[in-house]
């Protein structure tokens, strides 16, 4: 870390961030997700990957759900997330949108889960590629996440494993930043997928 961030600039962006996802309409929600899933698509990482960890959107985060089905029918293992009650992340494999089912977890939004057998926290660290939600990115490829620490969890698991997935962030195309906020245990990401096409950054 180079300099000393005052704790509450990630606070700040997430709110700013998540007021502007509010203001998408449902179309402009639409457009975008199927937008990103063709942007994403093009990532040689997701096309030629036997196994992708990645999640379920909610609420207006950048639709997943056709790149969701798209992996699949290309013949790509999905795995998505569990959510445990420490907020570590549990795995199980997507067997396609009739295989979600909704989860409740207190104090927290409704999670759309897959209902098949759990593979165990360990299963990412098989992935080649991993999507990692967030709220923006910068050009040296330092995340935001939503502050909830399961995917520091994630990213810790595979190092601890000595595991390179891709890491791939998906966002809306505004959401690609000057700068975010980091922390010593933050990891940058290898590329962005937004609406709009894909940005990678240097290692």
């Amino acid at each position: 870390m180079t300099e000393n961030q005052p704790p509450t600039a990630k606070t700040d962006l997430r709110r700013e961030r998540l007021a502007a996802r509010r203001a998408l309409s449902a179309d402009a929600l639409r457009t975008a997700a199927r937008a990103l899933s063709r942007s994403a698509l093009e990532l040689p990482e997701l096309s030629s990957a036997h196994t992708v960890a990645a999640y379920v959107s909610i609420g207006s985060e950048p639709g997943t759900r056709e790149l969701l089905d798209a992996l699949r029918a290309a013949g790509t293992r999905v795995l998505l997330p569990v959510l445990l009650p420490d907020n570590d992340l549990d795995w199980a494999a997507y067997e396609g949108p009739e295989s979600l089912a909704e989860a409740a977890h207190p104090g927290k939004m409704r999670l759309l889960e897959p209902a098949g057998p759990r593979l165990g926290p360990d299963a990412v660290t098989g992935a080649d590629a991993v999507l990692l939600p967030g709220l923006a990115v910068d050009r040296r490829g330092m995340r935001l996440g939503r502050g909830g620490g399961s995917y520091d969890r994630v990213l810790e698991r595979l190092e601890r494993a000595g595991a390179h997935p891709a890491l791939v962030v998906l966002l809306y195309d505004d959401e690609v930043v000057a700068r975010v906020p980091e922390e010593p245990h933050d990891h940058p990401v290898r590329a962005v997928a937004t609406p709009s096409g894909v940005l990678r950054f240097s290692s």
